[in-house]
């Protein structure tokens, strides 16, 4: 027989897309967070680990650093200390909000003048695109 049987490296490949699909999912943990849509551009490409201070749609505070999300709710006081420990580390080290979009602007400013007293130059904001795509 001259021919390669490929049917079992299809019933391989189809089990291994099966298992992607199924963990795909569990590989982000987190803060459930709807951001408010914006056309502005992405930022470009970084590689040192951004600091992400998320505030859920009830106003609860979690901190997450790197690739290390993490969903136990913090004090504002404890995020001044810990952002400010890691700006006196890493003074570049770029920092942003994740705000749900039906929190209070006023509860944002908070944590933005938090991060102000902790010491961080600059704060971004992230977004997502709109449903639509960019126009």
């Amino acid at each position: 027989m001259s021919e390669i049987n490929v049917v079992p490296y299809i019933d391989v490949m189809l089990v291994l897309l099966v298992i992607f699909m199924v963990t795909a999912p569990l590989l982000y943990q987190g803060v459930e967070i709807e951001l408010p849509e914006s056309t502005a551009d992405p930022l470009p490409p970084d590689d040192r680990e951004p600091v992400i201070v998320e505030v859920d749609k009830n106003g609860r505070l979690y901190l997450s650093v790197g690739d290390q999300p993490d969903d136990t709710p913090i004090r504002i006081e404890e995020i001044i200390q810990n952002v400010a420990a890691i700006m006196r580390a890493q003074p570049d080290t770029p920092v942003y909000v994740r705000g749900d979009a039906e929190v209070p602007y006023a509860r944002v400013m908070t944590v933005m003048t938090a991060l102000q007293q902790a010491g961080v130059p600059q704060v971004g904001l992230m977004t997502q695109p709109p449903a639509g795509g960019f126009e």
